[in-house]
């Protein structure tokens, strides 16, 4: 996602993730080859009893669990923890210690909500932002919005921006310090940021749980094992995280395993290590502590042609991930194997195929990741989430009781929309200041209470500001004075508009500039400001530019070969101007103030222009001459090449549009639209539209629908206000597309409402597109 700091003009890419809400496997969204498939796993005892069967998803690299292997290097995958902006507790991070505003309300349903705001920096870059959290009994919503020195943010703007604008009472501030407290019990209802995880020894051909939790010491390979997990702590005395373990009477054991792992305490419950009972043949203290974990480890001897685990051998109605390691000393490697309970959404990373690690600590990295981005996973299962609902709305019905008081007291401030300042009135300046003193004390108090209790969301390194997280803002430019409409990438530079001095390439290493110097090159004018360009796309393998440029009744398409932009740099230093592209006009295009183009160039190129609400399809006419000899050969200007095809009407003009490539090419490409509060999807040959997905909010800033192809399926990416929604889309059948409804149900989420959107190409089979 690229966006412009309109503050200073400073170019930032922002790389984003959060909550994907699919519940199970659902086929085609994503392969089965790298998350696995559902099935009825079955099992029996020593007796040859049928232990009672479930459905599991089960992950093991796409490679047969009996089969021979060799273990080999893998290209490694994008081995990190997932959603971490989502699941950062903010007001922790964010809000505790510092001076912030704390809101009460009722909605329109009569439902209370709290909302905490706070002006704070944008990823260190040293520019101003709002936070806002809002809790309601749904849960929280979490979002960044821009902060003008010259238009202040009001409380309705804000609960405006997060689909609030009806109350029964309006929000009114809280002034009371103690508030902080409340709200950071609330946070802690978003689940868990340090871990427990059981770690069950199993030995060659033990087939039921009794016999595993009886094992009373493990194997050589096991104590490696656990040495790779973590450290042996002596658990009396322990002041970290303690994951339910006794650490004062050594009821539990003596020692455990313990680790922190990017800022998460991890404490792992060793069947080994917990008390041993001859007389207990079902061992029921390991099993009180393993059982009662949503992820186990399951260490298991023997060969992979031996008897193999199943969930349904762990008698455990709480446990719903199990990681399967198996250990070959033959060449000191381990394999993974993991099983999902179906509910749980699916979790990265993907296996390799096969999964099998011979560097020990590439599989340390991709062990724990993994564990912790499928315990994240479980939380948002029905069973999980409905609890945490109910928790969170008795938490907040119960703390807006016990301000109810104050409302009659004036301990609450009146001023329903008061505005979100950092400064306070002039007139009560001096009272003011104390109490905001006041304010951060208690904040910092509690802050400090929570680390030193071992109850802290993040260690110590990160609970400041100044560790760089994955999904902030990478400063591409930190010195261009001009705001930025829009850019793209060419070779390592960047092509970027702006209205006050036309279109410059960036510096980077510069695609046109021989013996170019990586962050020295100025940026070089290609079009001067007569040219207003509002779109564009460069396509550097059909050596093609695309543009929308200037406004309104004389806005039209261009098309530009890319080498002879090139060439006019490299030899003449020609700045194009509006007079200079006659030639590169496309026909019909006059008035059209949207365009969008296929992403897949292996294809026929297609441009769709909207013009008002009809839309005019282009396409580019095939070479006479295969290769880039006969690209080169050709004219400069390349728009005899392109050919208008049919037009289609709307009922509106369009606000986002997409290209989507039916399977064959052949009467089933699609257009999709989005305008009002609706996205519409057109078949390309007969102009039939179906409603795709309907909007319900009451504003609906739309931002991109992008398409998606999964095994020759394609799917849609409908992106709206805070929210990228899928849908998994078939050819027309007749004049009806097929929906997937089952696809339908998941969607990201983004604390910071985005501009635009670009895929990031994956770098092998085992990496699935992400969103920039």
């Amino acid at each position: 996602m690229n966006s412009v700091d309109p503050a200073s003009n400073k170019l930032l890419t922002f790389n984003q993730r959060s909550a994907s809400e699919d519940l199970g496997c659902r086929r085609g969204d994503f392969s089965r080859k790298h998350y696995g498939s559902v099935e009825l796993l079955i099992s029996s005892d020593a007796d040859g009893a049928i232990q009672r069967a479930g459905r599991f998803r089960v992950e093991n690299g796409s490679s047969d669990e009996t089969s021979d292997y060799t273990p080999a290097t893998w290209r490694r995958t994008d081995v990190h923890l997932e959603n971490p902006e989502y699941h950062t507790r903010w007001f922790f991070k964010y809000f505790l210690g510092k001076v912030h505003q704390n809101y009460v309300g009722t909605d329109a349903e009569k439902n209370p909500f709290f909302l905490s705001v706070v002006l704070s920096d944008q990823n260190n870059q040293r520019v101003p932002q709002y936070r806002a959290i809002l809790w309601r009994k749904s849960g929280t919503l979490k979002i960044s919005l821009p902060y003008s020195p010259t238009k202040t943010l009001s409380v309705k703007s804000i609960l405006s921006a997060m689909n609030m604008d009806r109350f029964e009472k309006g929000p009114r501030e809280i002034l009371n310090p103690e508030i902080q407290k409340d709200l950071l019990v609330l946070e802690e209802q978003e689940g868990s940021v340090n871990f427990k995880f059981g770690v069950l020894y199993a030995k060659e051909g033990q087939l039921t749980d009794d016999e595993m939790f009886s094992n009373e010491t493990g194997s050589e390979s096991f104590d490696k094992f656990l040495g790779l997990l973590g450290d042996s702590v002596t658990l009396q005395g322990w002041a970290g995280y303690r994951g339910g373990l006794d650490t004062k009477n050594d009821t539990t054991g003596i020692k455990s395993i313990y680790t922190v792992y990017q800022g998460h305490e991890l404490m792992f419950h060793v069947s080994t290590m917990l008390p041993y009972s001859k007389e207990n043949k079902q061992q029921v203290e390991r099993k009180r502590h393993i059982g009662n974990d949503i992820v186990t480890i399951v260490f298991q001897e023997g060969d992979d042609a031996s008897s193999s685990f199943k969930p349904s051998m762990i008698r455990s109605h709480f446990t719903h991930i199990f990681a399967l390691v198996r250990y070959n000393s033959q060449n000191n490697s381990y394999r993974l194997k993991i099983f999902s309970e179906e509910s749980v959404p699916l979790f990265g990373p993907p296996l390799p195929s096969p999964p099998v690690f011979t560097d020990h600590q590439e599989f340390r990295d991709f062990l724990l990741v993994k564990l912790i981005n499928g315990e994240k996973a479980t939380l948002e299962t029905p069973t999980f989430a409905q609890k945490r609902q109910r928790t969170l709305d008795m938490l907040i019905r119960s703390l807006y009781q016990d301000l109810m008081p104050d409302l009659h007291k004036n301990m609450l401030n009146r001023r329903s929309f008061s505005d979100v300042l950092p400064e306070s009135p002039k007139s009560a300046r001096k009272k003011e200041e104390a109490r905001q003193a006041e304010f951060v004390r208690i904040g910092q108090a509690l802050k400090l209470k929570t680390i030193v209790r071992g109850d802290a969301p993040t260690s110590l390194v990160n609970t400041g500001l100044c560790r760089k997280e994955p999904w902030e803002s990478q400063l591409f430019c930190s010195t261009f004075p001009y705001e930025i409409v829009c850019a793209d990438s060419w070779g390592q530079s960047l092509l970027a508009a702006t209205d006050a001095a036309g279109v410059m390439l960036l510096d980077g290493l510069d695609p046109v500039l021989p013996n170019a110097e990586t962050q020295s090159v100025p940026p070089v004018q290609v079009f001067d400001k007569t040219v207003v360009v509002k779109q564009m796309h460069v396509l550097e393998p059909q050596d093609l530019l695309i543009i929308r440029a200037d406004k309104g009744k004389d806005a039209r398409l261009y098309v530009f070969r890319l080498r002879a932009l090139r060439r006019g740099m490299e030899e003449k230093q020609l700045v194009r101007s509006k007079c200079d592209c006659r030639e590169n006009k496309l026909e019909k295009t006059k008035g059209c103030h949207l365009y969008s183009i296929n992403t897949h160039h292996g294809s026929e190129l297609r441009i769709v222009a909207a013009i008002r609400n009809k839309l005019l399809l282009i396409t580019r006419k095939h070479l006479r001459f295969e290769g880039l000899n006969a690209v080169a050969s050709g004219p400069d200007s390349p728009v005899e090449e392109f050919q208008y095809i049919r037009e289609i009407c709307l009922c509106d003009p369009p606000v986002v549009m997409a290209l989507v490539d039916g399977p064959t090419g052949e009467n089933d490409n699609m257009i999709c639209v989005a305008y009002k509060h609706q996205f519409d999807l057109i078949n390309e040959s007969t102009g039939d539209a179906y409603r795709l997905h309907h909007v319900e909010a009451n504003r609906v800033n739309f931002v991109a629908a992008i398409d998606l192809y999964e095994d020759g399926e394609a799917g849609l990416l409908l992106c709206y206000n805070y929210i990228c929604y899928y849908k998994k889309v078939c050819p027309f059948s007749g004049s009806t597309p097929m929906i997937h409804s089952n696809t339908s149900d998941f969607h990201f989420s983004w604390n910071q409402m985005p501009n635009c959107y670009r895929l990031r190409i994956p770098l092998h089979p085992g990496l699935h597109n992400g969103l920039h």
